[in-house]
Formats: structure tokens, sequence, C-alpha cells
């Protein structure tokens, strides 16, 4: 489903353009230093936007000195106090990510919708199930989470403004994909899809990669962010992977292929799998890894792969690739030895 094509920085968001990776900084953002280099990490591991939490006056100020470190676009997050969007845009933040049911003044909203336009700066209007008018809307579910998306459209478009993305989210994947599927039929602004609050790594895998991945497949949404409760790295690391595995991605990067151990298992594949993967985090290269458990099905399961190691029957592993005969190799030297190989292709 085609949207409108909006830019933030220099990342295009929507209109048939490849599906953008966002997180958010858990540092205090007058922290400058601690969130310079938190972002420079994220960027190191693929993330296309990033948002930071704008809470006071010092820290919509912060974002000139955070500007001028990084490379990646800036989204900054403001809530209640419509003057902290007015000064993150003089420092020259890229996007907003804006709550208008939570700036209750329309002529507030509207200062900052002018300031924005002026500015040619792209307006997130982002609504949570927590954060829709519970007074007019009784209930959260599609329909009131659509019309109060449309709401607070509807007052931008008056003011002659539609450089617009829209994000749905709640921590019901069911609601979720519901109030994006009946939004994306109505409207062409591009969507920021995400499940909301979904807990720590292993809930937010599960819940992010249903309830995102299912709209992708659908052919809805424009740019992604998993919700995490931790490390941010995680949550561009787990976004890069669903665009993989979807085959929606264009980015070159290693695949690591492997088994989930047998009784057959001779060694500890599981820490030499994560291992790699960890430390292969960032490599633009097209390659296939496959770390497997025992040569009765090594080599034969995973001969897809550019190469991998399989458990031998005598504690030591057998390499095997492609193009060469397989050979031995000790325990204690596989991990050098596929991190060679690695540099060699």
């Amino acid at each position: 489903m085609k949207t409108n094509k909006i830019y933030i920085g220099n990342i295009a968001i929507g209109g048939g353009e490849q599906i953008s990776v966002q997180s958010m900084t858990n540092t205090d953002t007058k922290d400058t230093a601690s969130t310079i280099a938190q972002i420079k990490e994220l960027e190191k591991v693929g993330c296309d936007i990033v948002r930071l939490a704008v809470v006071d006056e010092i820290a919509a100020k912060s974002i000139k000195k955070i500007k001028k470190s990084v490379s990646i676009p800036i989204v900054a997050d403001i809530h209640f106090d419509y003057k902290l969007a007015l000064i993150s845009m003089e420092s020259g933040v890229d996007a907003l990510r804006l709550n208008p049911g939570n700036i209750r003044k329309k002529e507030y909203i509207k200062t900052v919708i002018n300031e924005a336009k002026d500015r040619n700066i792209v307006i997130r209007v982002g609504v949570n199930g927590g954060s829709i008018d519970r007074v007019k809307y009784k209930e959260v579910n599609a329909q009131s989470m659509v019309s109060s998306a449309i709401e607070h459209i509807k007052l931008m478009e008056d003011l002659d403004f539609t450089n617009i993305k829209v994000s749905l989210k709640t921590s019901d994947i069911k609601t979720t994909i519901e109030s994006n599927k009946l939004f994306s039929a109505q409207y062409a602004y591009p969507l920021h899809l995400g499940v909301t609050e979904a807990g720590t790594l292993r809930s937010s895998l599960i819940k992010s990669s249903l309830g995102i991945g299912s709209l992708l497949l659908e052919g809805i949404g424009d740019t992604i962010r998993f919700s995490i409760t931790g490390n941010p790295i995680e949550e561009v690391v787990s976004a890069k992977n669903l665009l993989k595995f979807l085959n929606m991605s264009n980015e070159k990067s290693i695949e690591i292929i492997s088994c989930p151990t047998c009784g057959r298992t001779k060694g500890n594949i599981e820490s030499i799998a994560n291992d790699i993967e960890i430390l292969t985090r960032g490599i633009k290269k097209d390659l296939s890894i496959a770390i497997m458990g025992c040569i009765v099905n090594g080599p034969g399961e995973a001969k897809h792969c550019d190469f991998g190691v399989a458990c031998g029957n005598e504690g030591d592993y057998i390499f095997f690739e492609k193009t060469n005969k397989p050979i031995k190799i000790k325990k204690e030297e596989v991990l050098d030895f596929l991190l060679k190989k690695i540099k060699e292709h």
C-alpha cells in the first residue's frame, strides 16, 4: 500500500522507499556526552533515525550540540509543553513526535504546526492506547485509536500541513494490527509501526515480530521500532533482523544458521553462535555461516551456507565450505578461525 513520501533529515519514508529502522535513546538528553555516545553505537548497528526524550528546556537546547556530533536524523519526543517543540526546532531537530492530545490548547498546537511548516519539519502524530481521550472514547480499540489520530490530522490539514507521519500503538498486538489496517485503508500518510510497551527482550521479540511482521507482510508500514525494556541496541538489531528474514532489506549482512542442539551435540555451539552473532554485527557482507551441533546433519543441512563448523565426535570441530574439502580444527580455535574466514570473504 503506497503512502506519501516524506523526509526526516536525509531518510525517505513512505512512497515505496526502503523501510527504515528507528530507536530511542535511554540516556538523559541533558547528558550530551552519554547521549552522543549511545547514538553513535546505534548508528554502528544500522539505526536510521533516533528519538530523544525532551522533558525540559535544557534538553531541548542540548539537541543543537548533539546534532553536531552525529550523522543520523534526530526526532524530539514532546509531551505537554508546546514550547519545548519550538525550542527543539530552533535547535535543529529533524522531526517532532507530538501527541496533540496532551497539548490541550489548540492555539499552542497551531503555533507548533506553523513553525514546523516554515521549517519543513515532519510531525509524527503518535497515538498510544494510553493517550486517547477517555472521556470522548470509552475504550481502547481500533476505531477509537484511528478516530483520535484523524482528529489530530484534520487540525493539521486545516492549517495546510501534510508533512505527517502516524503511529498507532498499543501493547495489545491485535488492537495494534487492526488500528493500522483501519487507518491505512483511509489515509496515505506514512505509518510508523510498533507494539508499545512490549516488555523485555524475549517478550518483545515475539510481540513486535507478530505485530510489525504481519502488517509488513500485508504491505502496511514504512518505518519500524521494536520496543524493548533495556538496551536500545537490541531494538535496532532485532528490527534489522526482522526485515532481513522477511526479505525486505537491501542491506548486506551476515546470517547465522545454527541448530537447536540435541543429544548428539558434543560442543558448546550456543556460545559460539552467540559470540559470532555479536562480533559480526554491523559487518556489511552477504554471508551465511552455519554453527551445527554434530557431523550427522551439520554439513548436509547447512550445505547452502557459505561455510560453517560442526562438532566432531572427538571434541574437535569440522570446518566445511562450498569450495574446499572439510578440515578439522581444534575447539579452542573455532572462534578465531571463523572470524578469519569472514575477513577473507
